[in-house]
């Protein structure tokens, strides 16, 4: 067997046989006649769910889904993860892996993106050890495959959170690449199986398969290399990358079957669950900041998730909050996930601009059939750029409504890539971007919000990720206009900051309405991007 290589700074040591045991909020709408603004959308919820488990024909499930939430509920949940190293959801469309396509058909697919450095390098040491703990590697600290200082004390891995949980709860890691279960997961977990690099992902399927055939393990991580392997000799353009997914899907089946077959399954809730730590450039490697080293993907395939559903707003970060969940266990806000239990996650306003979203027009850098950006506000919102300077690129000029991998595109090492926090449709005012093309004046853009109902309130909270890089004169400031009066600055940024943001506003005496406005100056400075604003 060809030893594993991962990128050429931090490549990965082969795999020796370790065996480790141990003992057993709401989206600002226009105001409605009273009370805080609501917004009632939640999807997955368990009025949508299907509940025929993780291999089920999805006409059947489909059929049956308002009947059997409630038998669902009565099961036994179980949860399993496979990871596929180095493996790009769009080539696995391409290679026609039955497997996979089932899972895919029968439940969720979700494409998403990476970092880059200077958060981390596009390799496996922060993509897995993203995936298992729930935060980005600014929380966990793991930046490559040194695992020089990881933070995992503060942020574990989330088989490590459910034996903290419920202790009688069977935990299970096997994984051909040592480092997952030798350091990313943690002696708490029931057991832990580094596979001899001389078996590589065969040896890794067939425990995972007598474990799960033959034991009765509650939540089970699996991790299969071998697409990784080929994505580093051939590329991620080449067959020899279709064959290996092709391969490890024939794997990830023998793996269902074994759940398929087990003797208690009709009294059990599987949640299976695909992902990747990293994607390849299209001729081999991994490890900088190109689209297709970005990529990731949870495939989710359970009650939950609506047969054949597509979802832009999901990370790879969610996956350990929603394996927790489904087990029952709420996640503590005092551990700082990163990442919302897929079901419970709510769109935002700027969401709903999807549909809306164009192709570039002054920038060269984005290919033409990428569709990402529009100047226009949702619905209750507004840009003012009565103080803004003129010409300039005009995808930027004011605050615009991105995807990450328009806004990325439009200059890649920015640290754009950082923007990790932000989900789907978010907002931007970039002033750097905009100065590319000739401009007279300054970049001075406000976005406003709707206006929400807080009479009787003597506080009112405000919630937003931000994603604010600073340079120079710039200014980021946050205003509150009470009843339409002046506006009031409740929060100004000078420094880097990027994470989710609250704001406690004291409401004035006999105050009912709230409109918030979010100005951005700058003359070819930085940037700053919001988005899942929140009030109350």
């Amino acid at each position: 067997m060809t030893t594993h290589q991962e990128d050429d700074v931090n490549p990965r040591t082969p795999a020796a046989q370790q065996t480790h045991a141990t003992p057993q909020s709401h989206a600002i709408q226009p105001a409605p006649a009273s009370g805080l603004s609501r917004r009632g959308l939640l999807l997955g919820t368990a009025a949508a769910a299907l509940a025929a488990g993780p291999l089920a024909a999805t006409a059947a499930r489909a059929a049956t889904a308002p009947a059997t939430a409630a038998a669902a509920a009565a099961r036994t949940p179980k949860v399993l993860v496979i990871g596929l190293d180095g493996t790009m959801v769009t080539r696995i469309k391409d290679s026609g892996a039955p497997n996979l396509a089932a899972l895919m058909a029968g439940g969720l697919t979700a494409a998403s993106s990476l970092y880059t450095n200077p958060m981390a390098g596009t390799s496996s040491g922060p993509g897995w050890s993203t995936i298992a703990t729930g935060v980005w590697p600014d929380k966990h600290n793991v930046r490559d495959n040194n695992f020089t200082a990881p933070a995992f004390a503060a942020y574990p891995d989330f088989l490590t959170r459910v034996e903290t949980a419920n202790p009688a709860l069977s935990t299970y890691v096997v994984a051909s690449w040592a480092p997952i279960a030798d350091t990313i997961y943690s002696g708490r977990v029931d057991t832990r199986v580094a596979t001899p690099s001389a078996e590589y992902d065969t040896g890794t399927t067939a425990r995972a398969v007598a474990r799960l055939r033959d034991g009765n393990p509650d939540a089970v991580f699996v991790q299969l290399d071998n697409v990784d392997h080929a994505g580093h000799s051939s590329g991620s353009a080449s067959q020899a990358y279709l064959d290996a997914i092709r391969g490890v899907d024939a794997q990830v089946g023998q793996i269902l079957t074994a759940v398929r077959g087990r003797a208690g399954y009709a009294q059990e809730d599987w949640l299976v669950m695909i992902t990747a730590d990293h994607g390849h450039t299209p001729t081999g490697g991994h490890g900088g900041s190109t689209w297709e080293e970005r990529q990731t993907f949870v495939i989710a395939n359970g009650s939950a998730f609506p047969a054949g559903s597509v979802r832009h707003d999901v990370r790879m970060v969610d996956i350990a909050p929603t394996a927790l969940a489904h087990l029952g266990i709420a996640a503590d806000p005092a551990w700082g996930l990163d990442g919302t239990p897929i079901p419970a996650l709510v769109p935002d306003d700027f969401d709903a601009l999807r549909p809306q979203l164009t192709g570039r027009v002054d920038e060269t850098g984005i290919a033409a059939g990428v569709l990402g950006f529009t100047r226009t506000a949702p619905a209750g919102w507004s840009v003012d750029n009565s103080a803004m300077g003129t010409g300039g690129v005009t995808e930027w000029r004011g605050w615009s409504f991105t995807t990450d991998e328009f806004w990325t595109k439009a200059q890649r090492d920015q640290n754009r890539e950082l923007n990790v926090r932000s989900r789907n449709v978010f907002a931007v005012a970039d002033s750097d971007e905009w100065a590319d093309k000739t401009f007279q004046g300054n970049y001075d853009s406000t976005l406003v919000s709707p206006e929400c109902q807080v009479a009787g309130r003597s506080s009112v909270p405000v919630t937003f990720n931000t994603f604010y890089r600073p340079e120079g004169v710039q200014t980021a400031r946050v205003l509150a206009v009470w009843d339409g009066g002046t506006p009031v600055e409740v929060k100004s940024y000078t420094a880097d900051t990027n994470g989710r943001q609250r704001l406690d506003l004291a409401v004035p005496a006999g105050a009912s309405r709230l409109r918030l406005r979010f100005r951005y100056t700058g003359s070819n400075n930085w940037y700053w991007v919001l988005d899942n604003v929140r009030v109350g």
